[in-house]
């Protein structure tokens, strides 16, 4: 089980990787706030949320609904992908041609997933990237894009850094897990470690929470806010 890469723009501190894009520049998850996270300085690439159409189309989106970001009262499940389009949410096909060389957490929402979701992202990044990883809190997307994509990383977006829970990563067969941020400590980390696990931390918004992790040895974080302006340095 081969680490990360460190990123590239700074080796040896984690991935900066902005979370549903800079959504201070647009609303999240839409492609002109992810592209407008590649032009903050030292930011290595994105976060964001794949979740099929009623047509079956993966498409970027948090929520079941378009009530919270897009005003809109309907369920993904409900359209298809074109109309969706029609509320600035763009097809998981769009965001990996637009984004080409950007560092990619791809995080499955929901249990659906499978060959639709797996056949984009083998076209645009192959079968084994160095440069994206898929995660989810949803084992059995995991699992499903084990079958269809062995050769990816796979992270298993997780709340606390237990035991049993870092035993489900394992058995999952993931590269690493991707943690709250507050459940990280020393102790923690040594362990994911100990078991052949990169950390990954979400959802990061202050430089010092950032320097504490980057102390810590994790691999990359999902940032916000201040975390996500100016070029971070780990703390010696």
């Amino acid at each position: 089980m081969s680490p990360l890469p460190p990123a590239s723009s700074s080796p040896g501190r984690p991935l900066r990787l902005a979370h549903r894009g800079d959504w201070r520049v647009a609303p999240e998850n839409t492609l002109d706030a992810l592209l407008a996270a590649m032009r903050v300085p030292g930011c290595d690439g994105v976060e964001f949320d794949v979740r099929l159409s009623a047509d079956g189309v993966p498409v970027i989106l948090h929520d079941e609904t378009l009530d919270r970001v897009q005003r809109h009262h309907a369920r993904i499940a409900g359209i298809t992908a074109t109309e969706a389009g029609t509320f600035g949410i763009p097809t998981l096909e769009a965001v990996m041609a637009a984004l080409p060389d950007a560092w990619m957490d791809i995080e499955l929402k929901g249990e659906e997933h499978g060959e639709a979701t797996a056949a984009v992202l083998l076209t645009a990044r192959g079968d084994a990237p160095a440069n994206a990883v898929i995660s989810s809190f949803d084992p059995p997307s995991l699992v499903a894009m084990a079958d269809h994509l062995p050769g990816w990383g796979r992270w298993l977006n997780v709340v606390d850094m237990d035991p049993a829970t870092l035993s489900l990563a394992v058995g999952l067969g993931c590269r690493g897990v991707s943690a709250l941020w507050g459940t990280l400590t020393p102790a923690a980390v040594r362990l994911a470690h100990a078991t052949g696990l990169d950390v990954a931390a979400w959802t990061v918004r202050r430089r010092a929470t950032w320097d504490r992790l980057a102390g810590l040895g994790v691999v990359g974080c999902c940032v916000e806010a201040a975390a996500l302006d100016g070029d971070p340095v780990a703390a010696p």
